[in-house]
């Protein structure tokens, strides 16, 4: 989980590779959702041996509401 600022605007993925993928985020390499709200600082992450559990994580954390 990557947030802008406190209280600011969250962005959830899953990646196999998360030094790689938060450095991405953060040089805003690509356009899209990060690079448009400055979503640059990790905030939470959980590591998982299958792809389909991290998947069904995901699914789930997007799903809570925000308060």
């Amino acid at each position: 989980m990557m947030a802008s600022a406190q209280n600011g605007t969250l962005y959830l993925g899953v990646t196999n590779d998360l030094a790689r993928r938060a450095y991405e985020h953060r040089s805003r390499r690509q356009d899209g959702f990060t690079a448009r709200y400055d979503v640059t600082g990790l905030v939470w992450y959980e590591e998982y041996d299958r792809v389909q559990e991290a998947i069904a994580r995901e699914k789930m954390l997007k799903k809570w509401r925000r308060d």
